[in-house]
């Protein structure tokens, strides 16, 4: 396999893909736009869900990039070999062009060229849907890949749970994939040995979906999907290591200058022990995870994104604490993050003093709560029984005040006391439990509420905003949107708290926006000629060349991907709910439409 660097195997990707036709398109920011379905940008098909469903993407029905993404749901296992918070997603996408056979054809072209990444052919295994009652088995990606000259050992049945995609929802576009395997030549586990094991023996390291159907409802039939897509997605850090024959993600050039600094500022070797190794990792994650959370926008608080944010912070500070560093010293890393990605995220070299700012911030008030948390252990620690500290107390520290166990450990020792570790884990487990259940009501899979009340709120969005620069100050912009069916959440830059007055005036505006029934127009246009009438937007390329400008009468002009309503008459009645402070220098609204 061919030896790569960042750049090469970024430049490989990209210019394959331009050669068959597709059209570069920037990915998109970590926080999702008017999507309330997702916390964060978890895969490279999110931004592209409304174009997936039929709508028409101004750049055309090839497109390719490299998305950065955030993932959370194995955070406690960050520090093993490949577990890792913030990855980028290298995508390619059909939207109702190519299908199967020549989909196929280029993924086999991609990783087995001399010219490209040059994988062993002998080493490359596949999979592809074995079939059930729903649908049938996948003879076409089986032939397809037969016909590139794979032999028939090589390829594998798999049933749904394996070779399946579709959102978590339960509902959209959905079908077969076919998932990319290297061979690693250990020994197989056992005679039934294949990709689906997790025995380590195959490494996964891409997958074609085939969107070829639709489900309409949850419970209801799968159909053929009227515009059939490709959607391709290929681990970026994980191509990287395996390409460089490297043991795990962090021993690549993404990771290894900021494990260097750390062993800099800890004094410590870090191949010292696994401990060490394993707080490295995670510090090294979890700040790189913040410096792209930050610079899209994110600030650490007790909701949300922001919990997310603060909870990466904490880790890695408790982490430093471990290593014999103290938490601000974490701020130092920040330019070792932006040096590795400036060439490809040149906004971080613009953003970097802002992300200093907030990560030392955080890093001195986590230092005040585990002082507060300091001295709420010794208040309880004098009401242990039979000189053991409760298991729901010791994680009650750990939730509240960041205290990891080894922490309370340490503090029950000195005080000749025991954690009662089991009733720890079952508080934990039972916490864990709670926010699964809690994150699959808002996780879900990437497919955004279009039901009449979001899309009319989307619109509601675009004319609060006009409002508040005409009423409150021409200086005003979004600086982040969250909708759901109740609501509507704005954020925006304001020095001061609106006044009482204010908040009348710009809730009269809007329903005398709505009261008028204006047309909402839509109009694809070249970003230049967008720019030039007035359009409010990012002019950063995110959408390509042409864009989607929505256009309110003459109260708003705005780049958007939509869905909004086709007139304001339809949004009813407007009404402010709350006007409150989301950070320093940001203000928030919170507001609903009263449609009956």
């Amino acid at each position: 396999m061919k030896k790569l660097t960042a750049k090469q195997l970024r430049e490989m990707w990209i210019n394959f893909y331009k050669e068959k036709g597709h059209v570069l398109i920037d990915g998109a920011s970590l926080v999702p736009e008017n999507d309330p379905s997702v916390l964060f940008t978890t895969a490279g098909m999110h931004p592209l869900v409304p174009y997936l469903l039929g709508e028409k993407h101004p750049c055309g029905r090839r497109l390719v990039d490299i998305q950065k993404c955030i993932r959370t749901g194995d955070i406690e296992d960050v520090g093993d070999d490949y577990h890792c918070t913030f990855f980028e997603m290298m995508g390619n996408w059909s939207l109702g062009d190519y299908f199967k056979k020549e989909k196929i054809a280029w993924s086999y072209e991609f990783l087995t060229s001399p010219k490209y990444l040059d994988i062993p052919k002998e080493d490359l295994v596949v999979t592809v849907f074995a079939g059930d009652e729903t649908a049938p088995r996948d003879e076409e990606s089986y032939n397809a890949w037969r016909s590139c000259g794979l032999p028939e050992s090589k390829i594998f049945f798999l049933p749904k749970k394996n070779n399946w995609w579709i959102l978590a929802s339960g509902v959209g576009p959905c079908g077969p994939d076919s998932e990319m395997f290297i061979d690693t030549k250990k020994p197989k586990c056992c005679p039934e040995c294949s990709p689906a094991c997790d025995c380590g023996k195959y490494i996964e390291i891409g997958n074609d979906v085939f969107m070829e159907y639709i489900k309409t409802s949850k419970d209801g039939p799968i159909k053929q999907n009227p515009q059939k897509n490709v959607d391709t997605g290929f681990g970026f850090d994980r191509l990287l290591y395996i390409s460089n024959n490297l043991e795990s993600v962090y021993d690549s050039e993404l990771f290894m200058p900021i494990i260097k600094k750390i062993e800099e500022i800890s004094n410590r070797y870090y191949l010292l022990n696994d401990e060490t190794k394993r707080c490295m990792r995670i510090i090294a994650d979890h700040i790189k995870a913040s410096v792209f959370m930050i610079s899209d926008g994110v600030v650490p608080l007790n909701v949300e994104q922001g919990y997310v944010l603060r909870r990466l912070l904490r880790r890695a500070i408790n982490c430093a604490n471990r290593l014999n560093f103290s938490g601000d010293r974490l701020v130092e890393l920040v330019p070792v993050v932006v040096d590795i990605y400036k060439d490809f995220y040149p906004v971080l070299v613009k953003n970097m003093e802002m992300i200093e700012q907030v990560i030392l911030q955080e890093s001195e008030k986590f230092s005040k709560t585990l002082n507060q948390g300091i001295k709420e252990f010794e208040k309880v620690a004098m009401y242990c029984k039979d000189g053991v500290l409760n298991g729901k107390t010791a994680f009650r520290l750990y939730d509240t005040f960041g205290f990891p166990l080894e922490l309370t450990r340490e503090l029950a020792k000195e005080k000749n006391l025991t954690v009662d570790e089991q009733g720890y884990q079952e508080a934990y487990k039972k916490h864990q439990e709670t926010s699964k259940a809690n994150n699959d009501k808002v996780f879900k899979g990437g497919l955004a509420d279009t039901g009449e009340r979001t899309v009319r709120l989307h619109t509601a969005a675009h004319i609060l905003q006009a409002g508040l620069r005409k009423i409150v100050s021409p200086d005003i912009y979004q600086k982040g949107c969250n909708i759901t069916s109740e609501r509507l959440r704005f954020d925006f830059n304001c020095d001061h708290k609106l006044s009482d007055d204010e908040k009348q005036r710009l809730e009269d505006y809007v329903n005398d926006v709505i009261n008028q029934d204006l047309p909402v127009v839509c109009q694809e246009m070249d970003i230049d000629e967008a720019r030039e009438e007035g359009a409010l937007g990012i002019f950063d390329n995110k959408y390509g060349n042409k864009v989607k400008v929505y256009t309110i009468g003459n109260v708003s002009k705005e780049i958007c991907g939509g869905p909004h309503a086709k007139h304001t008459g339809e949004l009813k009645k407007f009404k402010i709910l709350k006007e409150e402070s989301s950070s320093a220098g940001i203000r928030r609204i919170k507001a609903t439409i009263i449609t009956e």
